[in-house]
């Protein structure tokens, strides 16, 4: 979901202070959606031109686990919901300072459905039979957990919002724990035994990703809105002027290893699975976005050391929009027009790897082309 860049008072500043942007934020979203728009498919290549411990390794962390436990392409996309919240802070409260509360949940409610109805075009649309539209996916579940977490900002206090996420994830582990699963056992995590997916089989109309259950289906979606408030608790953080920046990096940093740390310790009885988005993941995936954001928010916006992310910020002021022209335009068959063919030979086993560098180029080209002229897709 992208968002206007926030604004803070400079940096150890009162609040009322003249703002200034907060580029971390942005910085920190194009980095996330870099790996998506060809940087994964670089690594991957660069094992093939050279298989060694260190691109295997690499290689292994380019590459979802295949049910529980973590690699670092695990964190993209949590990581995106995580930042939905930390930018419907600065949002919502400009909203309802400027024009009411109000108008802040008509706003919710609008971008909630365009985003929604703009994942239901990415998986194709109506272009296929009715059994074939995908009804819960990636720019779904970003939809429904920006819409109820950006309700739950505006219409409770911090105590309620803390009471919400406990509530959700706490609930979430009872009913996967304790809930029996028809010609099962309750408790049972195993793909295609536990609770969530039983939903899916039998509920969840139309196509489901993963034959007759979907990684984002209807249960856990419950948790995904736990990430996005981790990142509204995030963003308060960073939006309070009476606290200077670096105790505000100290508390997000202190904030991630204590998430990452209870994370893994749930690990032990609530697995770590992605597929599932369970408890222990939310709190894993949230620390590690936490300790990310501390570590941008420092050296961007509060070291002003910045020339190198702005490559980044292109791309994390247009996130929506890079995402759906990788769906609609074939950028692999563009940047063949360049390096395929006969001209792919004269690399030899590079071929690949200049063929993956090219279409990166050419994402960065658009979302710099975009950056320039001040074209942002908001929904």
């Amino acid at each position: 979901m992208a968002e206007k860049t926030p604004t803070l008072a400079p940096a150890g500043s009162a609040s009322g202070s003249t703002p200034v942007r907060l580029l971390a934020l942005d910085a920190l979203r194009g980095f996330d959606m870099f790996w998506i728009v060809g940087a994964e498919d670089i690594v991957h290549a660069l094992k093939r031109f050279s298989d060694s411990a260190v691109t295997r390794f690499m290689a292994t962390q380019m590459s979802h686990k295949p049910w529980a436990g973590m690699a670092f392409y695990d964190l993209i996309f949590p990581m995106f919901v995580f930042m939905v919240g930390v930018s419907l802070v600065f949002s919502l409260d400009r909203i309802i300072q400027r024009e009411g509360k109000a108008a802040a949940v008509g706003r919710i409610l609008r971008r909630g459905l365009v985003l929604y109805i703009l994942g239901i075009f990415y998986y194709g649309g109506f272009a296929t039979p009715f059994d074939r539209i995908r009804l819960l996916g990636v720019l779904q579940r970003i939809a429904l957990a920006y819409t109820f977490a950006g309700l739950t900002y505006c219409f409770f206090e911090l105590r309620g919002r803390i009471t919400v996420f406990a509530t959700v994830l706490l609930g979430y582990w009872a009913l996967m724990c304790f809930v029996p699963v028809p010609g099962g056992t309750a408790g049972d995590f195993a793909e295609g035994k536990n609770l969530a997916n039983w939903l899916d089989r039998e509920y969840l109309p139309f196509r489901k990703w993963d034959g007759d259950h979907d990684p984002e289906g209807m249960l856990s979606t419950l948790p995904a809105i736990g990430t996005c408030l981790l990142g509204v608790f995030a963003g308060m953080v960073l939006k309070d002027g009476r606290v200077p920046a670096p105790k505000k990096v100290v508390w997000l940093l202190l904030g991630g290893v204590g998430l990452v740390a209870a994370g893994w310790i749930w690990n032990l009885q609530f697995p770590v699975i992605k597929k599932l988005w369970t408890s222990s993941y939310v709190l894993v995936a949230g620390g590690y976005s936490c300790l990310l954001l501390a570590a941008f928010y420092q050296v961007i916006d509060v070291w002003h050391v910045q020339a190198w992310a702005q490559p980044f910020v292109w791309i994390g002021m247009n996130p929506i929009a890079i995402y759906m022209i990788h769906n609609l335009v074939d950028l692999k068959a563009i940047a063949q027009r360049f390096v395929g063919g006969d001209v792919a030979h004269m690399f030899g086993k590079a071929d690949e790897l200049v063929l993956t560098m090219v279409i990166l180029a050419l994402s960065f080209w658009i979302c710099r082309f975009l950056y320039r002229r001040k074209i942002f897709l908001r929904v």
